[in-house]
């Protein structure tokens, strides 16, 4: 059996249509090895059908702009260069002709070439689309590989490529991004209460990472910080949107927040909760987005601090021992229940009982880690609720969402398995790559910049 593959062009205003072959088949009997398409036989249709299209979509653009806009007189032809345009089914090497401008007015340049000015980029957008893509899900080295084994690339692609392409999309998302503001509430209650009822609230989680650093003499020595987090609407868990950003080089990351809630439909009058670790680099980040925001906590960083000094304690002396347990479980118990005042006052008493003259080196661990912990609870008193309360009443008391944006946006890409030291630039920019790809949105903002671009069509072949 021989089968022919042929590309039929009619172009508008022309008597015919045009027959160009591009595969010729040969299969013999059938089998599991001969049924329907091989990988590299529909790779090399592929390229050839796109081969002629672009050739035929190039003449006819060229031919179009011949004749000048003004005055109709054709543009005398100059010369002709080569330009390379890389696309999802293969390299294409373009005619570029370049032609002098017509006399009938005056140019700052005597020739042009028409064809760079129409097709700016040399990589098409659906190439770039993937290639970002790709970079947020796996490694540079990877998405390499597995988008030369699917696509007729033309040429083998390069990890150092799809890097550049990933931080040249990311570097453009950064560039749209507004200024960075202290105070992001606006108006008053009077026009707040005029608003339409908002949704149902949202719980945001805000926690930190950290990525080894590139700048470091070897893997164990250096990492810097990753702030991640996840906010998720109370209605429905599967409208998630996560983010993050690398702490030391950003310089927007409350807009980067602002801009993620207002994405989900953030309104002055709609209930937002906000719960981090604790510390200094998450504190500050959530205040002032929002007049009915309310910021927490989150227990399970209380309960595993107590649980750390509850392990020193167990080395003690057994009636000292005895005598911590019960003091940590009462300390426990009142923070449960939002009393922070009285916790520390234990706090206090119990350093005063292991502030011996002559402690043991137990003694001192005990009593060092109780001065942090007591630090820890002094300042962030005022964001300690009762948890007790808030738990019976079925709302948010841990921070498991933000413990999960972590693993999943920064974690699993950059640090567990990995063997890739990272520089603060380049983990930045591929994070905002990583969480587009996560949130289901790169797709759209390609589509914003190309509108040209096709959507993503679902299983059933229908714009997802």
């Amino acid at each position: 059996m021989r089968i022919t593959v042929q590309v039929v062009i009619e172009q508008d205003g022309q008597n015919g249509p045009e027959l160009h072959e591009v595969a010729r088949l040969d299969r013999g009997e059938l089998d599991d090895g001969t049924i329907g398409l091989q990988l590299a036989e529909a790779k090399q249709i592929l390229a050839n059908v796109q081969e002629v299209m672009v050739a035929e979509q190039v003449q006819a653009c060229l031919d179009a702009r011949v004749p000048c806009p003004d005055c109709g007189r054709a543009r005398r032809h100059k010369d002709a260069r080569t330009i390379t345009l890389r696309t999802v089914f293969g390299r294409l090497r373009l005619q570029s002709p370049r032609w002098h401008h017509c006399p009938c007015r005056l140019h700052s340049t005597k020739t042009f070439s028409p064809l760079p000015e129409i097709l700016p980029e040399r990589s098409t957008p659906e190439l770039l689309y993937l290639e970002s893509k790709f970079a947020g899900l796996v490694s540079y080295g990877i998405s390499a590989r597995l988008l030369g084994e699917l696509l007729p690339l033309g040429r083998r692609l390069h990890a150092t490529t799809i890097r550049r392409h990933a931080h040249k999309t990311a570097e453009r998302l950064e560039s749209e991004r507004g200024p960075e503001q202290v105070m992001f509430i606006d108006g008053c209650q009077r026009d707040w209460e005029r608003l339409p009822r908002p949704e149902m609230p949202l719980t945001v989680g805000l926690d930190g990472g950290y990525v080894h650093a590139s700048e470091q003499p070897s893997r164990r020595e250096g990492w810097f910080e990753v702030i991640a987090g996840k906010s998720i609407p109370a209605e429905d868990e599967r409208a998630a949107k996560c983010f993050a950003f690398v702490q030391t080089y950003d310089t927007k990351p409350k807009r980067r927040l602002y801009e993620l809630l207002t994405a989900q439909g953030m309104q002055a009058n709609q209930q937002i909760t906000f719960l981090t670790d604790g510390g200094t680099d998450v504190r500050e980040l959530p205040l002032y987005l929002n007049p009915q925001a309310e910021h927490l906590i989150d227990w399970f960083h209380i309960t595993m601090r107590l649980t750390v000094l509850g392990q020193i304690s167990k080395g003690l002396d057994a009636e000292l021992a005895r005598t911590a347990a019960g003091e940590l479980e009462r300390i426990k118990w009142l923070l449960w229940h939002g009393n922070a005042f009285r916790a520390l006052q234990m706090i206090g008493d119990l350093k005063i009982d292991l502030d011996v003259e002559d402690p043991t080196e137990r003694q001192r661990k005990l009593y060092k880690a109780l001065a942090e912990f007591g630090h820890y609870i002094r300042a962030n008193a005022s964001w300690i609720p009762n948890y007790g309360e808030r738990y019976r009443a079925g709302e948010a008391i841990s921070n498991a969402s933000a413990e999960s944006a972590v693993n999943q946006v920064v974690s699993k890409r950059m640090v567990k398995k990995q063997q890739m030291r990272w520089s603060p630039r380049g983990a930045h920019l591929l994070l905002q790559i990583r969480t587009r790809v996560l949130n289901n949105d790169l797709r759209g903002t390609f589509q914003r910049w190309y509108p040209g671009l096709m959507p993503a069509l679902d299983e059933q072949g229908r714009p997802a």
